[in-house]
């Protein structure tokens, strides 16, 4: 493969990393020049709002911000990027979060900026401070190759200065935006700038005036008084919509995606962008996740999956497939969609070996080997690694094992199916055996209901163990699969599909009314421990 092919491949790909990549080679084909014609860095931005600690929200948009960055480079055969993962910790504090300790600690500074409250976790100089260090370990625990850039040290250090007196040059401009799109009780108390008050400190949602907008003064009332005081240096903060318009102006930012709903701000903040001199970044909206029940997932119903639960019971990979896929449709986010993710992130992975470059580029897999360090045109370690026994069917072996299985023992019965495997492979099967173990426990075996065969499902059960009788435990999967249809089939046994043959053994052996390919499970666990299950289910 040619990085000619690849670029070729890509200008025409309809993977959505590269959908919205080609939105930039729009902008800059051969990358980003300064005013001074020199090239630098296109600025890909994600935001974070500190006022609770990381979640897979957060994962998931720097995830695939990364995988639209890597995706333009190789548009542009290694034009320069940056990503820059923004904290909002300029914000006043709304609400104390849930499951906080020293909650009082909080509650005592509603309304002050969050990098002004001191940290109930006792640990940093303040409540943003932990929360940023969080972010950081969070992203680093990953391998994101971004940079950390806070809010509170741009405006507190005079960063922001310049483009805060560029707001308040065009404060009727913005105004001119913003209140058409306010109820009238909301028009009547509406500013871009939010003072902080010299008196509690708190944020103020107040009108201001303009005084000066060269020195940043400007008027408004605080506790029945009049003030005049400078909006820089950490004396204010920007409104939302304004803030997000001023962020993108002043940094140059050129890519920033975000949620469904921030459509209306992305719109209003477009505008403010192009008042300010500069205009809207390229980006994507997603669709947010829904829980199993099909509601919005919220933090306060706590109705959502965390990183940990999910990598408690799934890996990081099947997590990094999961969120590539069709990021504008809304998808379940609960348990049960993790064994699904981490059996089609392996099919995918041994399809990626034998694939053209065309197909490549539309393999989720192909983007996620080069999230992180990748080079543009490298193949990625593994193409056409296989999982030899998928996570179902370790999941329905842990199932007959019971609830005090072991890892050691799980890695036994693997037997054959890892004699001829090569590291990455075994390694790959093996980083599955925890997860398999944790997921059976937790969620799998206290549904297990094995119940007792029909007369017909009985005499068919008598069959197929008396085709088992007959085979070795090197029978190849195939053969049992073959067997087990054959019976299945047999009109004798009044079975009026094979999918009622096979929900009759999942239902009288497994205790599920859904199951393995049952010739792989009977290989893998055994035919003789597969004759045990019979002769137990024809004895209830």
């Amino acid at each position: 493969m040619t990085d000619t092919s690849l670029i070729e491949a890509a200008q025409t790909s309809k993977a959505w990393p590269f959908e919205e990549a080609r939105k930039l080679a729009k902008r800059y084909p051969q990358g980003k020049r300064g005013k001074d014609g020199a090239l630098e860095p296109v600025l890909f931005e994600t935001g974070y709002g500190p006022s609770g600690l990381p979640h897979i929200g957060t994962f998931q948009e720097v995830l695939r911000t990364t995988l639209v960055r890597r995706a333009y480079e190789v548009l542009t055969d290694g034009a320069p990027t940056r990503l820059v993962a923004f904290s909002d910790d300029m914000d006043g504090l709304r609400k104390v979060p849930d499951n906080i300790p020293n909650a009082d600690v909080l509650a005592a500074n509603l309304g002050k900026p969050l990098s002004r409250i001191p940290d109930p976790f006792g640990k940093y100089e303040s409540f943003a401070h932990h929360n940023n260090a969080m972010l950081r370990e969070f992203l680093d625990r990953f391998g994101f190759d971004y940079e950390f850039v806070s809010a509170s040290d741009r405006y507190n250090s005079g960063a922001f200065d310049d483009a805060l007196r560029n707001v308040l040059r065009n404060y009727g401009a913005i105004m001119d935006v913003m209140l058409p799109t306010l109820r009238a009780e909301r028009q009547a108390t509406y500013s871009p700038v939010l003072p902080v008050s010299p008196t509690s400190g708190v944020v103020l949602q107040v009108p201001v005036e303009v005084i000066d907008a060269e020195a940043g003064i400007v008027r408004f009332e605080d506790e029945g008084k009049n003030v005049e005081q400078s909006i820089f240096g950490g004396n204010a903060k920007l409104q939302w919509k304004v803030d997000w318009a001023m962020r993108w102006v002043a940094l140059g930012v050129d890519y920033e995606m975000c949620g469904k709903d921030l459509t209306d701000s992305v719109t209003q903040s477009g505008k403010i962008a192009r008042v300010l001199g500069g205009r809207k970044p390229e980006g994507l909206i997603y669709e947010l996740f829904l829980d199993e029940k099909g509601e919005k997932i919220s933090k306060s119903k706590g109705n959502g999956l965390t990183i940990d639960e999910w990598l408690r019971y799934g890996t990081e990979e099947s997590l990094g497939f999961y969120l590539y896929r069709e990021p504008k449709s809304a998808k379940q986010l609960h348990m049960g969609v993790i064994p699904r993710a981490v059996d089609e992130y392996w099919q995918f992975r041994e399809k990626l070996g034998a694939q053209p470059v065309e197909q490549k580029l539309g393999n989720p897999v192909w983007h996620l080997a080069r999230a992180n360090g990748g080079a543009a045109g490298s193949e990625a370690p593994g193409e056409g690694d296989k999982l030899a026994v998928t996570f179902g069917l370790l999941l329905n072996l842990v199932g007959v094992l019971g609830p005090h299985a072991t890892h050691e023992q799980v890695r036994s019965y693997l037997g054959n199916y890892v004699q001829d495997l090569d590291a990455a492979d075994l390694a790959g099967l093996d980083a599955l055996i925890e997860p398999a173990l944790a997921y059976n426990r937790d969620f799998i075996l206290p549904t297990l209901n094995r119940r007792a065969p029909a007369a017909n499902e009985a005499e068919a059960l008598k069959a197929l163990d008396a085709e088992l009788a007959a085979m070795t435990e090197e029978t190849p999967a195939e053969d049992i699969q073959t067997a087990v249809y054959e019976i299945g089939k047999n009109e004798v046994y009044g079975f009026e599909s094979l999918r009622d043959w096979f929900k009759a053994l999942y239902e009288t052996l497994l205790g599920s009314s859904q199951g393995p390919r049952m010739g792989s499970f009977v290989a893998l666990y055994g035919v003789a421990n597969t004759r045990k299950l019979i002769e137990e289910a024809l004895a209830r």
